[in-house]
């Protein structure tokens, strides 16, 4: 990390959870804001400028999804939430109402990490992700609409490139399957998740994925799906 290590804020009230983000947030080379309740999350927010909130959805003065809604009457920073709560409505909720990423109690703390470098890669100031992804493997030149495995060209349908074009723009961040739905298909289509798993299987398909195993392609159950970066 350089001199200018991303600020974390953590707004969640379980001592615990606290205690051990802090810990492996400091050892990765952030600093840390650590708040307990949502009054002093939100005004940590406001007064020290952090460049990334973890927020716990469980708060005991103010839900998370309201604490999430009154950030986002001043601020665009990345915002994960964490819940004990594991139903799929409550990940759509989040989601659709301006966070970036999700995760379910007990978590693992490189997976954490590895979400949060994801974020901070996109995170509001930073210069635009150049428009071509190049893993060794994968090339998607946004410019052209070029798309190669192995450095053989794919045909893709339009709907196939839009929607990897869409997660790629997201790439490391849940995409909502209502997102996707209505940027790709339309408004009048939020309901139509069949054309999505069309989509995505042949998607899948072309690209050799195993979908038990995906390199590229991961689907978030009930919730949308992520463009992994490799």
């Amino acid at each position: 990390m350089t001199s200018a290590a991303p600020r974390i804020l953590v707004i969640d009230d379980e001592p615990q959870i606290r205690r051990f983000l802090d810990i492996g947030l400091r050892a990765e080379g952030y600093e840390v804001l650590l708040a307990a309740t949502a009054a002093e999350g939100l005004a940590l927010a406001a007064m020290r400028t952090p460049d990334l909130v973890i927020l716990d959805i469980g708060l005991p003065d103010m839900e998370g999804h309201a604490v999430l809604a009154e950030l986002r009457q001043w601020s665009q920073l990345p915002v994960l939430m964490l819940s004990v709560r594991d139903a799929e409505s409550e990940k759509v909720c989040a989601l659709d109402h301006g966070a970036n990423d999700y995760m379910t109690k007990p978590f693992g703390i490189q997976e954490l990490m590895a979400r949060l470098r994801a974020l901070l890669r996109n995170r509001p100031g930073e210069p635009e992700r150049p428009p071509r992804y190049d893993d060794g493997r994968l090339v998607v030149d946004l410019a052209r609409r070029e798309v190669s495995l192995d450095g053989v060209p794919l045909a893709l349908t339009r709907k196939e490139y839009a929607v990897l074009a869409l997660l790629l723009h997201h790439a490391g961040r849940v995409v909502t399957q209502q997102q996707l739905l209505r940027e790709v298909w339309g408004p009048t289509h939020v309901g139509d998740s069949q054309y999505l798993r069309i989509v995505i299987g042949k998607l899948r398909q072309k690209l050799g994925e195993d979908p038990a195993n995906p390199r590229w392609l991961k689907t978030e159950p009930g919730v949308g799906h992520r463009f992994l970066v490799n």
